[in-house]
């Protein structure tokens, strides 16, 4: 990568931080092959999409100034989050970290306009595909949606429709009820982001007792994530990544956290002229006001990334990565009862549970 692109460059310790780096700034239309932007678009679908790049550029390589003489235990959590999105770019681009230090502010303010237009791109890209697809999506095979949904009518979307509104109605609240019905279609019962939508739900159920119940694990959010990651023709066959697929030519393997997120933000924030959305947003940001798309992504992410949740999570993403990638990693599949490779295993355990008794 010797493109002169590809060099950007320093920091100026006397440059001021922005409040958060972690919000979008303004759109900018994606463009070329530029590596940087290539990889902006993925790391935006898989680590983290709503990103003012350029500060969080500037940021991080000051905040690597002040950590030598601190540590990031002692920064505001929504600060520690910025720092390993940062930490997370710098080590997934080979050589963007000694380019950054090398050069001037206008360099690092260029890389940062790269990878933002590669994610916005990402953004806007995913969902004008999307749109078309998620229309066969919202009813089972072979079923048709009644009333039929137009694609040039927008007064018929979101809760103005008993499909769409259905699956829209956030979690706790009773679509069948009829007051609740009309609080919604007539924004009375306002929705913040943080009211997560049945549709994330498998079987579009929801279990106020166990809430972890079936979350994330939709149909809808499946046919998404291999729409997106797999290709479009992946999603009625085996799960499969082929060559032409997004996650094919990053080299994905795994379901990411980021990558859940986003495939849920995309779904619920998809243009009203296709599915679920209260106004014509054809692009989730931090400006869509209605669908309030930057709390409903932090929201997720503030539970995928909640150290309390491990277990739930660690679940939830074996489970995704076996749907997604099933034979990306034998460590990802159980593991046979009274197989070989169980009684090693069992046995390791054993010596080590007594290595550890004879030094207690």
């Amino acid at each position: 990568m010797s493109s002169d692109e590809n060099n950007p460059s320093s920091a100026d310790p006397s440059r001021k931080r922005s409040a958060s780096a972690l919000h979008t700034g303004p759109r900018k239309k994606a463009a070329s092959s530029n590596p940087l932007v290539l990889h902006g678009r993925h790391f935006g679908r898989t680590v983290f999409s709503l990103c003012n790049y350029p500060a969080l550029l500037t940021a991080g390589i000051l905040r690597l100034e002040e950590l030598q003489d601190s540590h990031i235990e002692d920064y505001p959590a929504d600060v520690r989050r910025e720092h390993r999105v940062f930490m997370n770019l710098i080590d997934s681009y080979p050589g963007l970290l000694d380019r950054l230090t090398k050069g001037e502010e206008e360099d690092i303010i260029h890389v940062g306009e790269l990878l933002g237009k590669g994610a916005s791109g990402a953004r806007g890209d995913d969902t004008k595909t999307l749109k078309s697809a998620v229309l066969e999506w919202l009813v089972p095979r072979g079923q048709v949606v009644i009333p039929p949904l137009s694609r040039n009518i927008k007064s018929d979307r979101g809760f103005n429709h008993e499909v769409t509104g259905a699956l829209l109605c956030p979690a706790g609240l009773d679509w069948s009820n009829i007051e609740t019905k009309q609080g919604l279609k007539s924004g009375e019962t306002a929705v913040s982001g943080d009211q997560w939508p049945v549709f994330l739900y498998a079987g579009y159920e929801y279990d106020s007792e166990d809430p972890w119940k079936g979350l994330l694990r939709s149909e809808i959010l499946i046919f998404g994530y291999k729409h997106v990651f797999t290709s479009p023709s992946s999603v009625d066959k085996e799960p499969k990544a082929t060559r032409s697929g997004n996650a094919y030519l990053h080299g994905m393997k795994c379901v990411t956290q980021g990558s859940l997120a986003y495939i849920a933000t995309q779904a619920r924030t998809f243009d009203c002229t296709c599915f679920l959305s209260l106004i014509s947003s054809s692009v989730f940001s931090r400006t869509d006001t209605v669908t309030d798309s930057e709390n409903f992504y932090h929201s997720i992410l503030d539970l995928l990334e909640d150290p309390d949740e491990s277990e739930e999570v660690a679940d939830l993403m074996t489970w995704w990565t076996r749907r997604i990638f099933p034979n990306s990693s034998s460590s990802l599949r159980s593991i046979s009862k009274n197989s070989a490779l169980s009684k090693i295993r069992e046995k390791r355990a054993a010596l080590r549970e007594r290595a550890a008794a004879g030094t207690n």
